[in-house]
């Protein structure tokens, strides 16, 4: 019980620090929007997108498996740890030169590949800064990354207004990600160094590295074919659409995105005790994964069903020439849904040594993904982009789910009562939203909308008292 007092404190500090460090990444985002508008937006996170897709050869998929393996071996990691670093700098210097070869010969133009240079740099920075934190996580500790996560975005942010204040152009601001970047490592190395005495110093012992990289191997293809999966379609928004629709898909993008944080805070914490489970206590590895998909369906299905119904709002917000953003954005709701549930399934199978399962069912969504937005931006845009990406989230879930029953002994009836629950309760909430949107101010109206559904929820018996003693507790030491 020890270790679930302990998902669900480090779940809770964890998500309050990424719901501040969205707060202020939505700030900036909405500053950019408003400032450069969607041709110039469009610009910055082509060159983000871009890069991104590419510095997968950065990791290859050290990070996720020293999270596992440090879970279960805490001994060993010092050596992890060493044999990663030494790894990392040859594959950093590997990615500067496949980077440098690929804006080469790509014939953008010379401030799109200005742009894509300066973000490399933030790219190789973040890569050893989620290569520190993975030993946090492994050793059951979200503190320090929450932090670091709130303060390298205050960073962004900050740098962010000063350019603009000073009209730097969009290259200052791809050094604002750098500075971020540089922030974030330097404080992650002095958690490593000072909180978890262990070493910085890189080793190279090409036995042991070798083992890491074959055991790495189905993590690394698994974020090759997500890297392509969430960040290819605004790649080829710009080359079959151009830079504007680049722009304005970012808003349904950047919406589903922000999101993100309620699964990815849960799940930093039950990645480890998964896997401390599937070794130990098979038992308690159902009830631990059926309480995550419970929590995933009561946060996603409101989340979901109220922004469908707050698009038209929430879109006024940015400046005019965001309005074709509405629809993409309505529909975007449904991958909300689908990402939510299918990050504990995911988790589930890489805890439970199905890495190899999981990867290839990404890349099955990752060809199907790129197929359909060859085929359909060509036709609807940035709508066939946002339909693309709803398919394939739903293709990878089913994949995924149908995997997992497999696996351990799940009470799937029990998920589907929850989910049951979760939209009488949602549908009930998006009436009130739709009866008082064109009255009062939107986030009087969201404050509202939590409330019925809580209360809601509570009534129709999908959260129950002994739900609410556990999240408060969490929140005690």
């Amino acid at each position: 019980m020890a270790k679930i007092a302990n998902i669900a404190k480090n779940t809770s500090y964890f998500t309050l620090a990424l719901i501040g460090q969205k707060l202020i990444s939505l700030a900036y985002f909405t500053i950019y929007a408003r400032i450069l508008g969607p041709e110039d937006l469009g610009k910055y996170y082509f060159a983000i997108s871009f890069t991104t897709i590419f510095s997968i050869v950065l990791d290859l998929g050290l990070t996720n498996l020293l999270t596992r393996e440090t879970a279960k071996n805490p001994e060993q990691a010092g050596k992890f740890l060493s044999s990663a670093l030494g790894a990392k700098l040859i594959l950093s210097a590997i990615n500067l030169v496949l980077m440098t070869i690929i804006i080469g010969i790509t014939g953008y133009s010379p401030l799109i590949i200005t742009l894509i240079a300066v973000s490399v740099l933030s790219m190789i920075f973040d890569s050893f800064s989620n290569l520190f934190f993975a030993f946090s996580r492994a050793f059951h500790n979200l503190k320090y990354e929450s932090i670091s996560a709130v303060l390298a975005q205050a960073v962004t942010l900050i740098i962010s207004l000063l350019v603009f204040k000073f009209n730097g152009g969009l290259v200052a601001l791809m050094w604002a990600q750098v500075a971020s970047s540089a922030f974030a490592l330097l404080y992650s190395a002095i958690v490593i160094k000072s909180v978890w005495s262990l070493s910085l110093k890189p080793t190279w012992d090409w036995p042991f590295a070798k083992g890491l990289f074959l055991a790495a191997l189905p993590f690394g293809l698994y974020a090759i074919a997500q890297r392509f999966y969430n960040y290819m379609d605004s790649v080829l928004l710009f080359q079959l659409a151009g830079d504007t629709a680049v722009g304005v898909y970012q808003i349904p993008f950047r919406a589903v995105n922000a999101l993100q944080f309620l699964p990815i805070a849960f799940i930093a914490s039950l990645y480890p005790a998964l896997s401390n489970y599937w070794k130990n206590n098979r038992q308690q590895l159902v009830i631990t994964f059926q309480r995550a998909m419970n929590y995933s369906l009561i946060i996603a299905s409101p989340l979901a069903i109220g922004l469908a119904v707050l698009a038209p709002a929430v879109v006024k917000i940015f400046a005019h020439g965001f309005e074709p953003a509405v629809l993409p954005l309505q529909v975007s709701c449904l991958t909300i849904f689908f990402m939510f549930i299918n990050y504990p399934i995911g988790s589930l199978l890489n805890a439970c040594d199905k890495q190899k399962v999981n990867t290839r069912n990404m890349i099955i969504t990752a060809v199907v993904s790129v197929v359909l937005n060859l085929i359909l931006i060509p036709i609807w845009g940035v709508m066939g982009a946002v339909t693309t990406a709803v398919f394939s989230t739903a293709l990878l879930f089913i994949l995924n789910w149908l995997t997992a029953l497999n696996i351990i002994a799940i009470i799937p009836v029990k998920i589907y009562h929850t989910l049951l629950k979760t939209l009488v309760a949602s549908l009930l909430m998006a009436m009130v939203i739709y009866a008082l949107i064109n009255y009062l101010n939107v986030f009087v109206v969201v404050l509202i909308a939590m409330l019925v559904y809580f209360v809601a929820l509570l009534a129709v018996g999908g959260l129950k008292p002994a739900d609410l003693q556990s999240i408060t507790k969490s929140f005690k030491k």
